[in-house]
Parts: C-alpha cells; sequence; structure tokens
C-alpha cells in the first residue's frame, strides 16, 4: 500500500515557474513508477509526466516536453515535478501517482490530499 500527499502549487506569473513534490508512504517507494496527471476546468484528466522506479526512465506529453522536468528522490521517498514557462491562463489541478509502470494504466495508488491547483 502507498499513499501520496501532493504539494507545491500556488499562483504563478506568466512564463513563471513551480515545483510540485508528492510524498510517498511506505518503505517499496523505489519499486514503483511515479506520474503526474492534471485536470484543468471542464476538461478530462491528462498525463503529463512519468518517470521509473530507478528514475533512469522518463516520459512527458508533448504539450510540457522541454518545460516541464520529472525527477524521484527515492531516499526521501519524494517525486517532484519542475514546471517551467507556465502558462497562467491554462491553470489545472495536478496529483501524483504510483504504478507498477510507467503507463498511466498501470497506476494503483492516487494522491491523498486535494490535488495541488496551478493557476494565475
Amino acid at each position: 500500500q502507498v499513499q501520496l500527499v501532493e504539494s507545491g502549487g500556488g499562483l504563478v506569473q506568466a512564463g513563471g515557474s513551480l515545483r510540485l513534490s508528492c510524498a510517498a508512504s511506505g518503505r517499496t517507494f523505489s519499486s514503483y513508477a511515479m506520474g503526474w496527471l492534471r485536470q484543468a476546468p471542464g476538461k478530462e484528466r491528462e498525463f503529463v509526466a512519468t518517470i521509473s522506479g530507478s528514475g533512469g526512465t522518463t516520459y512527458y506529453a508533448r504539450s510540457v516536453k522541454g518545460r516541464f522536468t520529472i525527477s524521484r528522490d527515492n531516499a526521501k521517498n519524494t517525486v517532484y515535478l519542475e514546471m517551467n514557462s507556465l502558462n497562467p491562463a491554462a491553470p489545472a489541478v495536478y496529483s501524483c501517482a504510483a504504478g507498477a509502470a510507467v503507463v498511466p494504466s498501470a497506476y494503483d495508488y492516487w494522491g491523498q490530499g486535494p490535488p495541488v491547483p496551478v493557476s494565475s
């Protein structure tokens, strides 16, 4: 069982940056692939980025590639999403997830806390 708690969202100006964190419980954090997803108002939740358990493999949605970076610190049981060149006109609520593979369909666990909003 894995419990996830997101943090780090907030207000941002055009072109600004934010870093989201997702802290996980449990002693097997490094065995899980981790991902970030987001949901904009009135839209379906969409994949943003994912990272393998070792951190050696990452994938990004085309819309964020080159601007966002997903990383993890297995010693701290935390995954991060560094977001640059943000567009405050496109707010969204971000959630983290954990699963057995780097594909959203494999995510078994979702953030426990309120998803983090990113907006202007």
